[in-house]
């Protein structure tokens, strides 16, 4: 052991001498370690200014109420339009060109402010000039292929009005543009009991009954408790009308698929804290867009609350607030714990109650760009702010830019493996998403790492996304995969990954060198701490053997660490994220080094 940490790079630049990059948040003025700040076990790595909550709240929502919005913003998928009436055959072209690089900045959806100025001022227009500007803007989204349909439209001083619209293409390659949500929140939240009234489109009556159909196992319906992940989805057709079981009486998920321009895939996860595993797995190996906390008027925010948020913050997610159960009770009492917990000195988010369909899509339009957190005030029994709920999600972005999602798509292949299915008559499926590279029928890959390192070569036979067979998967996408029948297949487990064939043989590792921060620890951690270590779909035990400049790490401490897997090598990169925890303790970081197993001859 000891002549293999002399592969410990001790040189090795460790990024603690400047600013902290964990989180992706970087800043001048050479800040140490010690700017990390921890409240309720979360951390962040860029110190605020005093002024910045204070600030936010007047610049991060486009109220057409104010009179002015802010300043057009160069990049993302917004942009304002003063009017669009009759114009020429070459600045329509260029309209369009415009429109389009919009569209690719929002993966596929873009907001138009009509009757704005590149300012922000809320000039206004004539009736029939934005009856004009608006057919122009149909005709420019019918010209790239994509629809159009007005989110509002508001009449201000001197009979003059402005409107905003949502346009939207799909991609050529894709049935509809889709936005994964991971639904978080304590045991007796009513996570699962919402979802069955969003996609079943019927209310609760009070004793759990809209909640059993999420359910995939007996002890769960007997309990009344999820236990594992499951899968449900939402639909909107091009008009914003919501797609789900209650569309017509034969509907699938398959149609709800076929028939939705957009499609919200929720992952319903278990809240008890026996299962924390299993949803801290969910969170890192599905990559989800956006989570959704779930809080109970009632009990408000409990341990797990903040230990979900605390994760959340972790992964530097983005995430909205659901508060629930306010037929029984008030929600205003959790409604100010919320507020209290997400403004403090670990956290720093600006909280946005929303009350109306107005400040509902405004909350949507911003969740990425902004630091906004929204927050619904929701009953399954009475129905009272789901409607909110759904505009929200409607005009939701899956948030990755362009520039990110064409340099993930220019990667070689590589899935996560997260579940395996037996299925008659097909053999092995394995579900999981596409981290970079993409993926077709038939393309020949590796998949391991196998108990010695190495990895076994397989083909691809058939692929299914939301249900429905597809010929191509792309950078961000989850799927199904089936393989070719008459292959020999070795043992799947989840955490596996599959890769593209290429002439450099990929290995596993049981070594992996990480630059950490801890986030919580009663304590101290030393050399010799077991703990459990996510990295996308990998969930394994791993020992810290090693710590560079010290002998302990504390709250907040960070260094670079040596890692040593217990059970079996796993496919490791440098600069994936990495998060271990154990009971409370937990921390985060990115991997720097790797040892392969061939490389090492360790094991």
């Amino acid at each position: 052991m000891e002549s293999f940490l002399s592969l410990f790079d001790p040189n090795q630049d460790d990024g603690f001498d400047e600013e902290p990059e964990i989180n992706g948040n970087s800043s001048g003025g050479g800040s140490s370690s010690s700017d990390y700040e921890m409240d309720a076990n979360a951390n962040e790595c860029s110190p605020y200014s005093a002024t910045t909550t204070a600030t936010a709240k007047g610049n991060l929502i486009f109220d057409f109420e104010q009179g002015i919005l802010p300043p057009e913003p160069q990049l993302g998928n917004v942009e304002y339009k003063l009017k669009l009436v009759s114009p020429s055959k070459q600045r329509f072209e260029h309209l369009v060109t415009q429109m389009k690089w919009r569209l690719r900045e929002g993966n596929g959806e873009a907001i138009y402010e009509i009757g704005v100025s590149d300012a922000g001022y809320l000039q206004g227009l004539s009736e029939k000039d934005m009856n004009a500007s608006l057919m122009t803007l149909k005709q420019m989204a019918h010209h790239l292929g994509a629809s159009t349909s007005v989110l509002r439209r508001k009449t201000i001083a001197a009979r003059r009005a402005v409107a905003e619209v949502l346009v939207r293409k799909i991609p050529d390659d894709q049935h509809n543009i889709e936005v994964r949500v991971a639904v978080l929140g304590g045991a007796d939240a009513g996570k699962s009991t919402l979802l069955g009234v969003l996609t079943q489109d019927e209310l609760d009556n009070g004793h759990g009954r809209a909640r059993l159909n999420m359910f995939r196992h007996m002890h769960e319906i007997q309990s009344g408790r999820t236990s594992c992940i499951s899968h449900e989805t939402l639909g909107f057709d091009a008009l914003g009308n919501v797609v789900n079981y209650k569309y017509n009486e034969m509907m699938t998920a398959e149609e709800i698929s076929d028939r939705s321009s957009k499609l919200v895939t929720f992952m319903d996860l278990a809240g008890h804290r026996r299962y924390m595993r299993t949803t801290v797995q969910a969170l890192s190996g599905y990559s989800p867009h956006y989570a959704m906390l779930v809080v109970s008027a009632g009990s408000g925010c409990n341990e797990t609350t903040e230990e979900h948020l605390a994760i959340v913050r972790a992964l530097d997610m983005p995430f909205f607030i659901l508060v629930t159960k306010t037929d029984i009770t008030s929600p205003d009492a959790t409604v100010q714990e919320l507020r209290t917990l997400l403004t403090n000195i670990g956290c720093r988010k600006v909280p946005f109650v929303v009350t109306n369909t107005d400040e509902a899509i405004s909350a949507g339009s911003n969740q990425v760009s902004e630091n906004i957190v929204p927050i619904f005030c929701v009953s399954n029994v009475t129905g009272t702010g789901l409607n909110l709920v759904t505009k929200f999600l409607y005009v939701l972005s899956p948030g990755i830019s362009n520039a990110e999602k064409d340099r993930l798509e220019q990667e070689s292949c590589e899935f996560q493996v997260d579940e395996i299915f037996r299925v008659t008559d097909v053999g092995p499926v394995v579900g999981g998403l596409l981290v970079q590279g993409v993926l077709t029928e038939n393309m020949p890959l590796k998949v391991g790492p196998l108990p010695n390192g190495s990895f076994h070569p397989v083909s691809v036979n058939t692929i299914h996304r939301n249900k429905a067979p597809c010929r191509v998967v792309r950078a961000g996408q989850s799927a199904s995969l089936s393989f070719t029948m008459d292959q020999e297949l070795p043992n799947m487990r989840s955490g596996m990954v599959l890769l593209a064939d290429s002439p450099d043989e990929p290995y596993g590792t049981f070594f992996f060198q990480a630059k950490v921060s801890v986030l919580f620890h009663t304590t101290a951690i030393y050399v010799g701490f077991q703990t459990t270590v996510h990295i996308g779909s990998i969930r394994q035990t791993a020992v810290i053997r090693g710590i560079m400049g010290g002998e302990k790490l504390g709250t907040n401490d960070c260094a670079s660490v040596m890692f040593e897997f217990v059970g079996h090598p796993e496919y490791v990169r440098p600069g994936m994220r990495i998060l271990f925890r154990e009971g409370t303790s937990k921390g985060i970081g990115v991997v720097t080094q790797v040892f392969p197993v061939n490389k090492t001859g360790t094991k």
